[in-house]
């Protein structure tokens, strides 16, 4: 799954099937599609009936020959053919016809980190049927960090948090690359059952589940913490009668419900400091973690995992739609590596461009870095006294 920025720059369009939402980026036009990974289909003829968020909102409330499918599921496809069918109508005819005219259309798609050969391979047969000649697999967790704008190029270590719907992943990056990192398989998903388990098997009231998510909100109100309100009301099904009724319930109750999934988060963090080298994890203590992820945006998340960690905890500007916005950005040409070569026999930094031949004496100073300049002190090779810098400067 490494693959080049060079080899990205020649692709045309990016996309994150996500388990919850899926998102397509095209070059030059920006974020085309952002819309839920949901599909409508008519069991008796097999015809596809609504796609995206009027396919979510039939869920639970269709006939028996209509059936509500997810072609995504952990952030792999799962059903190659009904999620080809689903972005053939996300992408629309309009856009579909302008893809159609690239002679070679090259695709980039995100995936889970440590995604095992076959989930690469459902999302490689899965762009190629919508005609893409060749597909460029990048980990979400690179794309992720790219999009919220995280220095990864740098030799400096930077922490991300992608909070997704089935999953939950968490790395350490340094130098472009991964040093450490952990999938959890849980995410919002996990959160919302639990919250429905606690609310049928105290209280006996069914909830549908596009109803959790407001419930969250109103549940923990300034964040997962004691200064959320006491009590709220819901609105559900009695188990017994079937009956809507309404019942008052103990937010503390349904936070301590939540806790099993939000430890397991946790103890992924953990797991990665302790993998990580000693002197990234002293820079971690400044930087701290960056939250990315639809469920980044659960109210009061952040303060939680400051309060567990210790450490600082950012929510990217945009963090539902960060991993596609940085597989653009690497599609666009926007993310430029740092230059980096081989050391050469005397002892200098290779890098890219053209080389600076002349002796170091006769080298204007804006010219020399800091190796030449330290290389000048051992050599006993020093400037002209015009050229010395003063304590002003």
């Amino acid at each position: 799954m490494t693959v080049s920025l060079e080899q990205l720059r020649r692709c045309h369009v990016a996309v994150d099937l996500g388990a919850a939402r899926t998102r397509v980026f095209v070059k030059g036009a920006g974020l085309v599609v952002d819309e839920p990974s949901v599909a409508a289909v008519n069991t008796r003829s097999g015809a596809l009936i609504a796609v995206g968020a009027l396919a979510e909102k039939m869920t639970g409330r269709t006939p028996d020959y209509i059936r509500v499918v997810r072609p995504v599921s952990g952030g792999t496809v799962v059903d190659i053919e009904m999620a080809q069918r689903m972005l053939r109508h996300l992408l629309g005819d309009k856009l579909r016809r302008q893809l159609r005219r690239k002679p070679r259309l090259r695709a980039a798609a995100c995936t889970p980190h440590d995604s095992d050969p076959l989930a690469q391979r459902a999302a490689v047969e899965t762009l190629v049927g919508l005609g893409a000649r060749r597909v460029e697999l990048v980990d979400t967790l690179i794309a992720a960090a790219v999009g919220c704008g995280l220095p990864v190029e740098q030799p400096t270590a930077t922490m991300i948090l992608v909070c997704g719907a089935a999953t939950t992943q968490v790395a350490v990056l340094s130098l472009g690359s991964i040093v450490t990192a952990e999938r959890m398989p849980v995410g919002g998903d996990a959160i919302d059952h639990a919250v429905i388990q606690h609310l049928r098997h105290q209280h006996e009231l069914m909830l549908p589940s596009q109803s959790v998510r407001p419930l969250q909100v109103a549940l923990h109100g300034n964040g997962l913490t004691v200064q959320g309100p006491t009590y709220t009301e819901i609105h559900g099904r009695d188990v017994a009668t079937g009956l809507a009724r309404s019942v008052t319930i103990d937010t503390a109750a349904v936070r301590q419900a939540i806790q099993t999934p939000l430890t397991a988060v946790l103890d992924g963090i953990g797991k990665v400091l302790r993998d990580c080298p000693p002197d990234l994890v002293a820079d971690l203590a400044d930087r701290g973690i960056m939250m990315v992820g639809g469920s980044a945006l659960l109210p009061g998340l952040d303060q939680m995992l400051r309060e567990a960690t210790g450490m600082p905890v950012q929510i990217a500007e945009r963090p539902d739609v960060c991993a596609v916005l940085g597989l653009g950005a690497m599609l666009e040409g926007r993310v430029q590596p740092l230059a980096l070569g081989p050391i050469s026999v005397d002892g200098r930094i290779s890098v890219d461009g053209p080389v600076d031949d002349r002796p170091l004496s006769e080298r204007p100073l804006s010219a020399r870095s800091a190796a030449d300049d330290l290389a000048a002190d051992l050599a006993g090779d020093d400037p002209p006294a015009g050229e010395r810098p003063t304590a002003a400067e």
